[in-house]
């Protein structure tokens, strides 16, 4: 009978964590300089400037922020998969497939760290 891989080894699992934390370490200082833009987006004030112009960057602005606002909102959904990919790592359930209780390939969780479901399952949930 062949052996049946239930987890990663503590090898790959470090191998993993190392990834996570770097990804989060980026992740982290991409939200620190969203933030950074939204709370800054008002310096650049057209006070001297004609009334139809000032009208015009106001909406500008206001679009930037918006489309700043829901980049950060997903930074920090990406940031909270990563750190809960980091628990599952602790609990020795990283990289098992949630619907199938099978592994997730290496190679899909180098590219995407914190996945939960294999491709096959992902494309399955979809149907």
């Amino acid at each position: 009978m062949a052996d049946i891989k239930v987890r990663y080894s503590d090898e790959d699992l470090q191998e993993f964590k190392q990834i996570i934390n770097e990804k989060l370490s980026r992740a982290r200082r991409d939200l620190t300089a969203m933030m950074e833009q939204l709370r800054n987006a008002d310096n650049n004030s057209a006070d001297d400037t004609a009334p139809t112009y000032k009208a015009l960057e106001e909406g500008s602005a206001s679009q930037s922020k918006e489309e700043i606002a829901q980049m950060a909102n997903r930074q920090q959904k990406f940031i909270q998969g990563l750190e809960a990919a980091l628990v599952r790592i602790e609990n020795k359930t990283y990289g098992i497939d949630r619907v199938t209780g099978e592994l997730i390939p290496k190679e899909r969780l180098r590219v995407v760290p914190h996945a939960t479901l294999s491709v096959a399952s992902k494309n399955a949930r979809k149907k």
